[in-house]
């Protein structure tokens, strides 16, 4: 057999790998290490009820362009948060709206004396927003999240709570899916990853740190806030990312969950989709001092094993299996393993996506034939990457976007 059949065949299995450790095997690999390591002293202390834990003041910053619908529902929900009001301080901005966001929330002042409120007429963006907003908060921690979210009445306290070790610098509240009956293939899919993410989060938060926080519900020091690149897709695990490389843990507490519908469609979810894996390649490259092990260590690790791999290698490595297997094919029958064995891999693989375009298919029917689901939305995330990889190289990339709708 010739070495370029031996090449081919050892590329194969090497790219296999990084697929399994990508998706399945990280996470074997973080709970060996949590059970040998043992658990982060924030977790201990989140275990411990009997602690008497004070109430530090705390602002909550919800960006809300053209979000009037959910508004009063968004106040209410804050409002029946289980920590004390005066503690408690809200920063709406809705800069740039034109759906009376600002008017109705004028309305409000009278009944909620901490309620703020950053408004103008100009649309400069998110991040922007945010950036301007950060000037007027004075309170030690500022929690973030968004208008179309809802979180547990214990969210607040349960974030802040985290704080009392000092190694912490920035909390992550656990997303949730609100599933509803028979969803479609994109809110059963959206329901699925997400509760495996909040699985390994729960692993990299008791073994070192999590790499990005969740923008539906996260808490920071405030004095650790840095303003983000106008530019930047993906705030939330820029500001989370730049808190982890000065030295701080962030810290993960899955009992303060913020819940929010699926997209509305296949086609919402992929504009999503793609936006965020634009922002993945962006945050990568601003982000390369991260991959130094020898600095940063466990943080590190946790980032490539987690985020790097999934962003910016797995996607390119899965079409290339399928071609490398249809070479192997060719190979002569004393090469590299049986050709039996090949084709059995080849035969898998086109099932899979077989399996996958069956789901696609399905994709916005309420259907209890889930099996294909999860098979689907894998080459979804995957296909989405490299439109977002696409998009990034084209430079198509700006803070100001229009967000996907949501299931009703």
């Amino acid at each position: 057999m010739s070495l370029f059949y031996y090449f081919i065949g050892w590329t194969f299995f090497l790219l296999a790998f990084l697929v399994f450790y990508t998706y399945l095997g990280y996470g074997i690999a973080a709970w060996l290490l949590v059970k040998l390591r043992g658990r982060k002293s924030a977790d201990r202390l989140a275990a411990d009820k009997s602690q008497t834990i004070p109430f530090p003041d705390v602002t909550m910053v919800i960006p809300a362009y053209n979000e009037r619908d959910y508004l009063a529902e968004k106040l209410q929900n804050c409002l029946i948060q289980d920590y004390p009001a005066k503690h408690l301080h809200l920063l709406f901005v809705v800069e740039g709206s034109s759906d009376g966001s600002a008017e109705y929330l004028e309305q409000q002042k009278h009944n909620v004396p901490n309620l703020t409120i950053v408004s103008g007429t100009q649309r400069l963006g998110k991040i922007m927003a945010m950036n301007n907003a950060m000037r007027l908060v004075n309170t030690p921690i500022t929690i973030f999240t968004d208008a179309n979210t809802q979180l547990n009445p214990e969210a607040v306290s349960r974030l802040t709570r985290r704080f009392e070790v000092d190694t912490v610098g920035a909390v992550t509240g656990e997303k949730r899916i609100n599933l509803q009956g028979q969803e479609s293939a994109a809110g059963s899919g959206e329901g699925l990853y997400w509760r495996y993410e909040s699985f390994l989060k729960k692993l990299d938060a008791q073994l070192h740190t999590i790499v990005g926080a969740a923008g539906e519900l996260f808490a920071i020091r405030t004095a650790l806030y840095e303003p983000v690149e106008a530019d930047t897709l993906l705030d939330d695990f820029m500001i989370s990312l730049r808190i982890a490389g000065r030295g701080y843990r962030v810290d993960y507490a899955p009992d303060a969950y913020a819940l929010e519908r699926p997209s509305h469609s296949v086609a919402e979810e992929m504009k999503r989709k793609v936006r965020i894996a634009a922002g993945g390649f962006q945050a990568i490259n601003r982000l390369t001092p991260l991959l130094n092990i020898f600095r940063y260590g466990w943080l590190s690790f946790q980032y490539v094993s987690h985020r790097v791999l999934r962003w910016a290698v797995t996607p390119f490595c899965l079409p290339l299996l399928f071609l490398l297997n249809i070479i192997l094919l060719t190979q002569p029958e004393s090469g590299l393993l049986t050709l039996s064995f090949w084709w059995s891999l080849f035969i898998g693989q086109v099932a899979f996506y077989l399996i996958a375009s069956v789901g696609y298919v399905l994709e916005n029917r309420q259907t209890r034939f889930k099996l294909t689901f999860a098979p689907f939305y894998f080459v979804f995330m995957n296909w989405c990457v490299l439109a977002g990889f696409a998009r990034f190289c084209n430079g198509n990339i700006s803070g100001v976007w229009e967000k996907s709708k949501r299931a009703v």
